[in-house]
């Protein structure tokens, strides 16, 4: 393979901005085709996006021979079947966060692709990021001593329904395997996997406060990683404002940072109070995406992979499991 040749499957809104138009901007990679169950607006983003092909099949884009890797950017429901679909065709495969519905789903998934011998990533691009390099370079050098421990709190209010007057797919535990949980608290936990260690052990609670759909609106977990730093989160989507800081205690200082927001992180030890204000790129996929080309052209190497994403599904999958037992 002297040049990765993306199909999408699921051009949707992540695909506009985020990811889709990476694969073009990346060195030694290219958009060839996009799938969408609607023609038609497969059709109208392949035309907006120069994309020389078009289907409303992902069997068929799978099987395109000018299609060597395949990005899966559908709801969770369909990362499996899809994943093993691109698997069977021998095309390695970049899935969107969370891998799956749940951590049986991600085991399917790398168990499928190691026997077809084909690379599975997904999608937590924080770890690619120069903003949280930057938190993983202060950490690796010392700058606030041994970690002790971390805490998270992410708040939203309630969100509203679409224009039909249905709950998004997002809160449809069926289709995204829990609430907004899955959807944003996946990024942080999968960032604290990669700044500090795997997490070993956990205990959660979740609940439904505010009574407006099936999923868990708010999760509470403690956690312990692998190099014995504690942690702790909170993450609410029933609230009364938009929230979100990462607070990482050392015992020569502290790290401040958000996930989602565009604050500075702040580094505060005995040489005082330090912000650094880092930009994210315009399109937010396209260092994990630059890494993921360079593996498969034997050049370096991803920092996500499956066996890492499938560690924050099961993180996930522990907080939330009495909630859904209850169900």
């Amino acid at each position: 393979m002297n040049e990765v040749k993306w199909g999408i499957i699921g051009c949707g809104d992540v695909t506009e901005v985020k990811s889709g138009p990476a694969f073009d901007k990346v060195e030694n990679s290219s958009l060839v085709a996009v799938m969408r169950r609607n023609g038609e607006k497969a059709k109208d983003y392949a035309e907006r996006h120069g994309v020389p092909k078009w289907y409303d099949n992902a069997e068929d884009l799978i099987h395109d021979p000018d299609v060597n890797a395949i990005y899966i950017a559908t709801p969770p429901s369909n990362h499996r079947d899809y994943t093993i679909e691109a698997a069977k065709a021998g095309k390695p495969v970049y899935v969107e966060k969370p891998m799956a519905r749940n951590v049986e789903e991600c085991s399917e998934m790398i168990t499928y692709c190691k026997e077809k011998e084909v690379p599975l990533y997904v999608a937590f691009y924080r770890r690619a990021l120069p903003r949280f390099l930057k938190v993983k370079e202060l950490l690796d050098k010392g700058e606030i001593g041994e970690i002790r421990f971390v805490t998270s709190r992410h708040s939203k209010p309630l969100m509203e329904k679409d224009e039909n007057g249905e709950w998004p797919w997002r809160v449809q535990p069926e289709i995204s395997g829990g609430g907004l949980f899955y959807d944003l608290a996946s990024h942080t936990l999968d960032l604290l996997d990669f700044l500090i260690s795997p997490i070993e052990e956990v205990k959660g609670f979740a609940a439904n406060q505010a009574g407006a759909y099936p999923a868990e609106d708010m999760v509470s977990g403690n956690y312990k990683f692998e190099n014995g730093v504690i942690g702790n989160g909170v993450w609410s989507f029933s609230s009364y404002k938009d929230e979100d800081i990462n607070r990482i205690e050392g015992t020569k200082g502290v790290i401040t940072f958000s996930t989602f927001d565009h604050t500075p992180i702040k580094l505060e030890n005995d040489s005082g109070l330090q912000e650094f204000n880092i930009e994210h790129p315009k399109h937010i996929q396209e260092g994990l995406i630059q890494k993921i080309v360079d593996e498969l052209l034997g050049k370096g190497t991803s920092p996500s992979t499956g066996e890492s994403a499938q560690r924050t599904n099961w993180v996930m999958d522990e907080m939330v499991k009495e909630y859904y037992k209850k169900g």
